[in-house]
Parts: C-alpha cells; sequence; structure tokens
C-alpha cells in the first residue's frame, strides 16, 4: 500500500511540475502563451505585428480566447521585452494596462475597454454567441420582428467565464405569460404597451426586474459583479436550487452549500440538508450511512457523475471514500428518477459531479485537522494541455491515530484508527464540433483499526485477550465517457458510459471473519432527440450490468455471477412551459431472477406563476447484499441466520422490489422585500419484496424475504427566506411512518426518528461567512433487548435529542484566495452513553454493537486553510 501510494506522490510531483511549466524545444525556443485583449482583426494584425521580429519564429492572436501564443528564443528576446511591445502599440495585458493617449488613438472598432473585452475573455462559446446573435440581430430585422425585443441571457462562472443559459424565463412584471430563451440564450419577447418592466429568472438565482429605456438589443448577464454596456442584471446564485423546469424535482447543492460545514468527505456534506440523515452503521467501525425517506442508504442509488458510486461491498464505507474537496456540487432527488439511470434506485438518487479539470481552479490545497486528532490533506489540479485537452488530478489522504478516544468511558474506541488514501485521475478531450470524451481512473487504499483502547493486533488478533477488528480495503476503478452532440441540431446527441471496478476487502471483527471481492462492468449507451418538433422529446438506449460477488463470512462462501442487459426508453411532452410530462420504461434480463419491467412516470405543472405542482410515480428494484450493508451485524455476538427462499440466487434471497409514489408543491413568494420558498412533499414506498433484517430477538439476526407489509411515508416541509440581504434561513420539520413485518407483527422501523426539525442560519459579510445548524431529533424505536438478563437490557425508545454544529470561515488574498475556517460540531456535548451493549464482556452472548441511536463522541471543535489558485 506505501509502494503505491509513493508512486503517485512521484506522479504528483511530475504533475505539478508540469502544471507552471513552458514548452522548450530542441532548438532552446520556447512556445507559450498570454493575454492581451482585443476585439477584431485589425486588433490581431497589430498585436502579431508588435512582437514579430528577432528572435520571433511565430505569433498567433486568437480573438476568441483573448491569448496570444508565441515561439521565440529567450537568448534572443525575453518574454518582458515582447509584452512591452504589445503595451505598446496600445493593448491591455491581465498585469499591464497600455498608455491611455495610444489606447484612445485606436479606430473607434478597435476600443476593446468600452467593447467589454475584458469582461468577456476565454469564453469561446458565448462570444460567439454574443456575435451572433449581434450581428443577425443588426443585419436581419424583419418588418414582422419591429415589435418585438430580443436578447440575450448569460451566466458568469467564478472565472469569469460566460455562456448562455438555455430556459431562462422572461416576462413582462404584470403579466403571466412569457417566453423562454433557446439553446443558445437567445430570447423574442413582443413589446409590452402598458409598462417597460422586464422580469428575469432562472433556476438558481433570484429573480430580477429591469427597466427596458430603449428598443436595443439586450444582453443580459447573471453575475455578481461584471458592468456590461446594455443591460447587467446582477444576481446571487443561491447554494442550493432545483430546476424550475424539471418534471422531476432535482435539489442541487453547490459547492458553496458544502462549504458550510467542514465537509470532508460525502457522508459529511448533508449536514445543512434537511432531507438526508448520516448515521453511524455501528459503534466501533466508523461506517456511516444515509436515510432518505426512513430508509436506509441501500435504497438509495447513488452515482457519481452518473456512473456507478459506492455500491455493493463498498456501501458501509463509500460515504467516506469521496473527498469533500472533490465535490463541484451534489444532486439530490427524491423518489423514482428517469429509467436511463437504471433501476436500482427506490427511496431516490443522489449524483455527485466532480470538479471538472476544464473549469477549476489550476490548484486547490486544504489542510483540516480537529481535536479529536484527525487531520485531512487534499490536493486538486488542473491544467489545460491545449486548445481541446485538458487534465485533472485529485489527492485525498487522512490519518487518525488517537488511540484513547473514548467519551462514554465504556473501553472501546469511539471511531477507529487508521488511514485512507483516495486520488482521481482524468482527461477531458472537447473537439469544439460536437465531440466530447472523458477517461480516468481511481484509486483507494484505506485501513482501520479499533475495538477496545488497548487491543494491539500483533498480539490480540483471533484471541479473546481483547476486542478488536481490522478493515483493509483496496478499490480500483476505470472509466470512460464518449458523446456526439450534432452541430446543426442542438436537440440530438449520443453518448457511452464505460466503467469498471475491482473491490476487494479483508476484516475481521473479534472472532468473526469477512473477505468480500466484488468486480463489476456497467456500460450505458443513450440516444435522444425530438419527433418533428422540440415538444415531443426522447431518449432511448441500452444498458450492461455484471457483477461477481465472493465473500467469506465465518468460513462460509458465498458467490454470485449477475449479469443484467436491459433496453429503456423515455418519452417527453413539453406542450408549454406550464406542464412537462415524462414517461420512461425499461426492460432488464438478470440471469439470477429472470426479466422483469420497470415502469416510471414524472409530471410537472405550473398553474401559475410561481406554484410548481410535481408527481412522479415507478417501480425499484435491488439485489441485497446483506453482509455489507449490516456491518452491525458483524460486531455482536448475535446467531446470523439466513432463511433462503430458493438457491441458486444472492444467499438463496429474492430480489427486493418497491413502488415509490410521491407528489411535491414549490410555492414562490415574496417575503421581507426577498425571494422566499416553501415547500411540501409526500412521499410513499410499498415494498412488494424486501430482505427484511430481523432484530427484534436479541441474540439472533435473521435476514427473509418480507411475509406481509413494508412500507414507508415520508412528509416534509421546508421554508427558506431571506430577512436581510445575504442572511438566509432555512427551516423544515420531516415526519415519518415507517413499518415492517417481523415474524408476522408489523412494527415501527427501528432506529428511525419519527420526527426531526432543523434550521440552518447563513450570513456573509466583507468576505466573512458564518453558519449555523441545529437538529432536534424525535425518539426513536429500539430493537427488543428483553432475552437479556436485565443488567443487558435497553428501553424500548432512544431520549429526544438536539445537535448544534457552527462555522466561521475568512477569505484572504486576491490573486491567491484562501479561506481560513473554524467551526465547531456537537455543541451541546450531547453522546449516547450505552452504544455498546455488554461493552465489559465482549466475548459474551450479549455482546452487541449495532445498537447505535445518537453521536458516539462529544464536542469537537476543528480548523482548516483551503488555498485556491485559478
Amino acid at each position: 500500500m506505501k509502494q503505491v501510494r509513493y508512486i503517485y506522490m512521484l506522479c504528483l510531483v511530475f504533475f505539478s511540475s508540469a502544471l507552471y511549466s513552458q514548452d522548450t524545444n530542441e532548438k532552446g525556443e520556447i512556445s507559450t502563451s498570454f493575454t492581451v485583449y482585443g476585439v477584431c482583426i485589425q486588433c490581431k494584425e497589430r498585436i502579431e505585428t508588435a512582437v514579430k521580429g528577432k528572435g520571433v519564429r511565430s505569433a498567433d492572436w486568437d480573438e476568441n480566447t483573448q491569448l496570444l501564443n508565441i515561439v521565440y528564443n529567450p537568448s534572443k528576446v525575453s518574454l518582458k521585452k515582447l509584452k512591452s511591445k504589445v503595451v505598446a502599440v496600445g493593448h491591455d495585458l491581465d498585469d499591464k494596462e497600455a498608455d491611455a493617449v495610444v489606447y484612445q488613438a485606436l479606430p473607434k472598432c478597435c476600443l476593446y475597454r468600452e467593447l467589454g473585452a475584458k469582461e468577456n475573455h476565454n469564453n469561446n462559446v458565448a462570444n460567439a454567441s454574443v456575435d451572433s446573435f449581434m450581428s443577425k440581430s443588426a443585419n436581419q430585422v424583419s418588418p414582422a420582428m419591429k415589435n418585438f425585443i430580443k436578447g440575450i441571457v448569460l451566466e458568469e462562472n467564478s472565472k469569469g467565464l460566460l455562456t448562455p443559459l438555455r430556459n431562462a424565463s422572461i416576462f413582462w412584471l404584470g403579466k403571466d405569460e412569457g417566453v423562454l430563451t433557446d439553446s443558445n440564450g437567445v430570447f423574442n419577447i413582443r413589446q409590452d404597451g402598458m409598462g417597460n418592466r422586464l422580469i428575469v429568472s432562472y433556476s438558481g438565482y433570484s429573480s430580477d426586474t429591469i427597466s427596458i429605456a430603449s428598443l436595443n438589443d439586450l444582453k443580459i448577464v447573471l453575475a455578481s459583479k461584471s458592468q456590461l454596456k446594455e443591460v447587467v442584471v446582477s444576481a446571487r446564485r443561491r447554494t442550493v436550487y432545483t430546476d424550475n423546469f424539471s418534471a422531476v424535482r432535482t435539489q442541487t447543492m453547490t459547492g458553496g452549500e458544502l462549504l458550510k460545514a467542514a465537509c470532508c468527505n460525502l457522508s459529511e456534506s448533508f449536514e445543512t440538508n434537511p432531507s438526508v440523515d448520516v448515521t453511524f452503521n455501528d459503534a466501533v467501525t466508523g461506517s456511516k450511512q444515509i436515510q432518505l425517506l426512513g430508509l436506509s442508504g441501500n435504497y438509495t442509488q447513488l452515482t457519481v457523475e452518473n456512473l456507478p458510486g459506492p455500491r455493493g461491498l463498498a456501501t458501509p464505507l463509500g460515504l467516506n471514500s469521496i473527498a469533500g474537496p472533490w465535490i463541484e456540487s451534489i444532486q439530490l432527488t427524491k423518489g423514482v428518477g428517469s429509467v436511463a439511470n437504471g433501476y436500482e434506485s427506490i427511496a431516490g438518487q443522489i449524483n455527485v459531479e466532480l470538479v471538472k479539470p476544464e473549469s477549476s481552479e489550476r490548484l486547490l490545497a486544504n489542510v483540516y485537522v480537529n481535536g479529536f486528532g484527525k487531520t485531512d490533506l487534499n490536493l486538486n489540479l488542473a491544467k489545460k494541455i491545449n486548445n481541446n485537452w485538458s487534465t485533472g488530478l485529485l489527492i485525498h489522504d487522512d490519518f487518525f491515530t488517537n488511540k484513547e478516544l473514548d467519551f462514554n468511558k465504556d473501553g472501546f474506541r469511539d471511531q477507529p484508527v487508521g488511514n485512507t488514501f483516495s486520488l482521481v485521475n482524468r482527461y477531458k478531450y472537447s473537439s469544439g464540433k460536437g465531440v466530447e470524451s472523458q477517461l480516468g481512473f481511481k484509486v483507494l487504499l484505506e485501513n482501520r483499526t479499533g475495538g477496545e483502547l488497548a487491543f494491539d493486533p500483533d498480539k490480540d488478533k483471533n484471541t479473546t485477550n481483547r476486542y478488536g477488528l481490522s478493515i483493509n480495503t483496496e478499490r480500483y476503478e476505470a472509466f470512460a465517457k464518449m458523446g456526439y452532440l450534432f452541430p446543426e441540431k442542438k436537440y440530438k446527441s449520443i453518448g457511452l458510459q464505460v466503467a469498471g471496478i475491482s473491490h476487494n476487502q479483508n476484516s475481521y471483527f473479534g472472532l468473526t471473519t469477512y473477505n468480500g471481492k466484488q468486480q463489476t462492468i456497467y456500460t450505458n449507451l443513450i440516444y435522444q432527440s425530438i419527433i418533428s418538433t422540440t415538444i415531443h422529446k426522447f431518449r432511448t438506449g441500452i444498458s450492461f450490468l455484471y457483477d461477481r460477488y465472493n465473500e467469506n463470512f465465518k468460513s462460509v462462501n458465498y458467490k454470485r455471477n449477475e449479469t443484467v442487459p436491459g433496453v429503456f426508453g423515455e418519452y417527453t411532452y413539453i406542450p408549454n412551459d406550464k406542464f412537462t410530462v415524462v414517461a420512461g420504461l425499461r426492460f432488464d434480463q438478470s440471469n439470477l431472477f429472470g426479466f422483469f419491467v420497470t415502469p416510471r412516470l414524472n409530471f410537472r405543472y405550473e398553474p401559475v406563476k410561481g406554484t410548481i405542482i410535481r408527481a412522479s410515480a415507478g417501480r425499484g428494484q435491488r439485489t441485497a447484499n446483506v453482509f455489507a450493508e449490516n456491518t452491525g451485524v458483524l460486531v455482536s455476538a448475535r446467531q446470523v441466520n439466513i432463511l433462503a427462499a430458493s438457491s441458486g440466487k444472492a444467499y438463496g434471497l429474492d430480489p427486493e422490489v418497491a413502488w415509490n409514489k410521491g407528489i411535491s408543491i414549490d410555492q414562490k413568494f415574496r417575503l421581507f422585500n426577498n425571494d422566499a420558498l416553501f415547500v411540501v412533499d409526500f412521499f410513499r414506498n410499498d415494498f412488494k419484496n424486501q430482505v427484511v433484517v430481523d432484530l427484534e430477538h436479541a441474540r439472533k439476526a435473521d435476514f427473509y424475504n418480507l411475509l406481509g407489509k413494508s412500507y414507508s411515508n415520508s412528509l416534509q416541509l421546508e421554508l427558506n427566506v431571506e430577512p436581510i440581504k445575504k442572511f438566509e434561513v432555512r427551516l423544515a420539520y420531516r415526519y415519518f411512518d415507517v413499518k415492517t413485518t417481523y415474524s408476522g407483527k408489523l412494527l415501527d422501523r427501528s432506529l428511525i426518528s419519527k420526527n426531526r426539525a432543523f434550521m440552518n442560519l447563513s450570513y456573509s459579510i466583507r468576505r466573512f461567512k458564518f453558519d449555523y445548524t441545529i437538529n432536534y431529533n424525535g425518539k426513536k424505536r429500539l430493537p427488543y433487548t428483553g432475552d437479556n438478563i436485565p443488567v443487558y437490557q435497553l428501553d424500548s425508545y432512544s431520549p429526544n435529542y438536539i445537535l448544534m454544529n457552527s462555522q466561521i470561515s475568512k477569505t484572504v488574498g486576491k490573486k491567491f484566495e484562501m479561506d481560513i475556517y473554524i467551526g465547531a460540531e456537537n455543541l451541546t456535548n450531547y453522546f449516547q452513553t450505552n452504544a455498546i451493549v455488554a461493552a465489559d464482556q465482549p466475548f459474551s452472548q450479549y455482546f452487541d454493537a449495532s445498537m447505535v441511536w445518537g453521536p458516539l463522541s462529544g464536542r469537537m471543535f476543528y480548523g482548516g486553510l483551503r488555498l485556491k489558485i485559478k
């Protein structure tokens, strides 16, 4: 493991040196580029002529990128002198401006400062759209269009790049009807004879109203600071938003939302989200799981950039394997999603988007340390190789060495010690003519050791001296994506996704040994187009999933190979901007479970502006992995019984099948003179078959297929308001009703809180950010322990409790931004005192470390630094 890490560290050194190097050929010539501002062909001739001469072999200035590419011999002419020559003829550089007298003497068509070249440089797509739009507007105005106002809507990212916004909403103040921008961000709206106030609205931004003083064409930029010649709409991008025009209610958590907490890994990314719970699987391994709609994370499909994420054997520790600084955004979908993403989603889907090499910072370095003794180191590197290729390298390394962490004084470590090392290296290609592709690989190496405080694996492994555990994981992934967008038909595209995964885990828990291997191959081919017009859209494709498992539990071997080829189709009907229906159907053939059909339907209706109603229904199916998904059973003395329904299947059990139905209402309104949003949603899951984990007998764990009812009801209310500028308040309440039939009795699902309340306060001022989150967790039913002797019996329900977290961050520096952050988790210092049953007798028949209903550790302080070089 160390040798592999050293190899990748050497790769890192090489990569870092390449990031800041210039290319030198055999003649001693250097190829380099730097930004020069200009706007036209005359600028190009003037700039290139200025630098050509002795020592310069070639010079080429690109109007779209604003980059001057030169090949020169530094022994004959210096780069500093070449830059001075450019400035002398009237053109600004990034770090030096031309003399005002020289600049004003340029022809009017070359006055790039007035024409906005500085604000828009390095944006080929947006500039091409704007130039095309403006030229057509000036020269092709027909009499029929004289009663229309034409414009283009763009967004600006953190690097100043402009991109056209599709489906931005444009309408006159006081009118219900409006228009949407097309794929190039362009719109045409009929003049309003009653007023001149135009409203621009787009998902993820606050709506803004602008006054139209003339009939000139409009260029509208949704940005924070840019000043353009025409109309500028300033809007602050919300850290959490939904796409108002999508039939599927997908909530996007941006990088700004993730920075509200330390967010060392994916499991900590939902601390400010009221929809998702993250809980410990047990009291000793440190593994966590998410809960969505009252169901464990097994029923939520987790993907990384729409490729399979941690699943199968990676389920218990998978949330820890994706580093927080790697994440660009998270998309959360409740209920059924698209059939194009597969059939496994039952409660919902979480898709993680990693930072992109073509648009992210050249360098991001993060150091995190907490009071418990954990250290996280992260390094993100990105490099644009040429106009078509870019590459990124993401590295994460964390250490935890505190063997004495024991808040409840039960003699067991609250967290295992160990190390996690992971990396992602990928390459992105864009032809600029519709061809897009990327390929890369991922590596995860992890080791954990836990148990009693004095446990020494060299002396105590496989003995009854002291209880201990060890988990060693090696995971390797390779992936590729290829796609083509038809240049003349933007609505038509074809794409192929491919991934291969190898996962190997060796572990022991006291005297129990568990080892597992998993190999996965995944492919997905998608084609999408329209039927006559964009009112009727469709996409179709084929997929293939192969899983190979080899598990050993207590010397018993469990093997299975599952292959699932499938085909799918999805039709979207959008007659207007108020109504959308998406109907999908897929057919899959499993070699273990036979043929099955997955129908899904999503519906959106906006009866009045600002009120959006969505409904969904569909089927989901998955194969359970009883050991990997229930690590609590492994760290207990329970007798494990798999009550198989038949042979030749996964553990002899049938697949899990459920139907999900849901409805949500988004209501926008104005409060405190700012935009506000109220959301209510209700979802129900009905299991037709389920692998029941029955812990209702204190000294055994039974796995069997459902005999009776099993369902979940989830109701959530959420309010987002902004009482004063830059002070955001998020309030939520959630109610769960989750029941399963255990041995003929319909009972509340254990370790699920029926009631939860949530509040998040966020305020920013002068590069300071303040965040405070409070969670109320209602009581949870505990599995029955009456079979134990009285001293090892638990109450029927856990108590209610409140958790509070806070963070303060400060951004310093301009050229090289650095975030300094400090925070605290579990401010009330609340923790579970009896997390392990029979902790004093770990090798007795009563030992059980799976009864976790609350925090395992008390108050924790942390701090860190985050450096960015754009």
